[in-house]
Order: C-alpha cells, then sequence, then structure tokens
C-alpha cells in the first residue's frame, strides 16, 4: 500500500491520454549533452567518411579488408594456372568454392543472375554452352571476354587465382538446370573430367 501511496505521489506531467498519466522522469543531463554532441559530431562524420575521398567509406575500408584477407588465403595455394586439373580440383573443393562465389555475386550477377541462372547473359545452369567445349575454355572466357564484348575481359581486373576460382565456381553450376527466361544457348559438350583422386597431388600450376 506504501508503494502505491508513493507512486500517487511521485511527480507527473501535465498531460494525459485517456486517463493514462506519464510520470514525469527526465533523462539524465549527461545523456541529453552526449545527444547533442553527437549532433555537431556528425557533420565532420559525414564529411570524413561519405565526402567521396577514397579508401574513406564503409564500402571502402571493407573492400580493404576483404582484399587483405583474400590475399592471406592465396598464400595458402600460392600462384594457380587455369588448368583442367586445377580447375577439376577446386571446382570440388567447397571452402574455395565459397570463394569462386563471393567473386562471382560481386561482379557477375548483372549479367548471370544471382544463381547463374541467365539475365542478360546465358544460363550457366544447364548443359548448354556458347563458348565452352572444355573446363578450360571458361577461364579463357573469363580472362578475355566473348560475344564481341558482350561478355567484357575481366583479366584486367581480378585477380588470376580469383579468375580461377570463379571458373571453379561457375563448372559447378553445370547441371543444376534453374528454370531460366533464356533457353538453352549454344550445343552440348562432354561432361567435366573427374577429379584427382586423394592420394594423388593436385597440380595448381
Amino acid at each position: 500500500m506504501s508503494q502505491l501511496t508513493d507512486y500517487d505521489n511521485a511527480p507527473k506531467t501535465d498531460h494525459a491520454y485517456d486517463g493514462i498519466e506519464e510520470f514525469d522522469n527526465p533523462l539524465p543531463g549527461w545523456w541529453k549533452w552526449l545527444f547533442v554532441a553527437t549532433i555537431f559530431f556528425s557533420p565532420f562524420y559525414y564529411l570524413y567518411y561519405h565526402s567521396g575521398a577514397s579508401g574513406r567509406s564503409v564500402e571502402d575500408t571493407y573492400g580493404i579488408a576483404l582484399a587483405e584477407n583474400t590475399r592471406l588465403q592465396f598464400a595458402e595455394i600460392g600462384d594457380l594456372k587455369p588448368t583442367e586439373p586445377t580447375l577439376v580440383a577446386y571446382m570440388h573443393k567447397p571452402n574455395w568454392v565459397r570463394v569462386g562465389q563471393s567473386v562471382f555475386k560481386a561482379n557477375c550477377i548483372s549479367c548471370h543472375g544471382r544463381e547463374g541462372e541467365g539475365q542478360v547473359g546465358p544460363n550457366l545452369t544447364d548443359e548448354y554452352f556458347k563458348n565452352v567445349k572444355s573446363i578450360e575454355d571458361i577461364a579463357k572466357v573469363v580472362n578475355n571476354g566473348a560475344g564481341g564484348g558482350a561478355m567484357p575481359k575481366w583479366s584486367d581486373r581480378l585477380h588470376p587465382n580469383e579468375v580461377v576460382l570463379v571458373s571453379a565456381y561457375v563448372a559447378s553450376l553445370r547441371g543444376q538446370n534453374i528454370e531460366s527466361s533464356r533457353g538453352p544457348e549454344g550445343g552440348k559438350i562432354p561432361p567435366w573430367p573427374e577429379p584427382i583422386e586423394e592420394d594423388e597431388e593436385t597440380p595448381e600450376e
């Protein structure tokens, strides 16, 4: 009962809504001044991080961190060459396929779709290929482009290892047959070669 009396005697604001009253408990002064300080700080934050200066935006710093992490990962595998054994081997390594997938999603989805189902570019998940006769041709198309520039060359924008890993990822999409608005393009080719046995050394160059 005494607690209820204390609530009744507590200071309240001078407004009520449908009989509901509000206790007059103002925010602490330090909290208010902290809020005011963030308002004054925000223009300087905006000018530093969002003024267009290279290397300062959240996207730029993320890209720098991602590139550094990728370089550390590449130190584990050395310099890959887009040969048949290497491509076949890496398309069966889930951790590295995910790296190739991240390269694909960062650069290729506007033409080939988020899952490789095809948009402007052809469907990469069926059994039909326009510019590919062997698995090595995937890396050649990535490096040099195709279709008179419809598929741009990426050799000057991607690390050679990224070319190999994204090519391995694209090769891994074959046979998923994701529904697409684009019909079959090109012709059928032989299946990809089988990976080398585990006890044999996987060539990387």
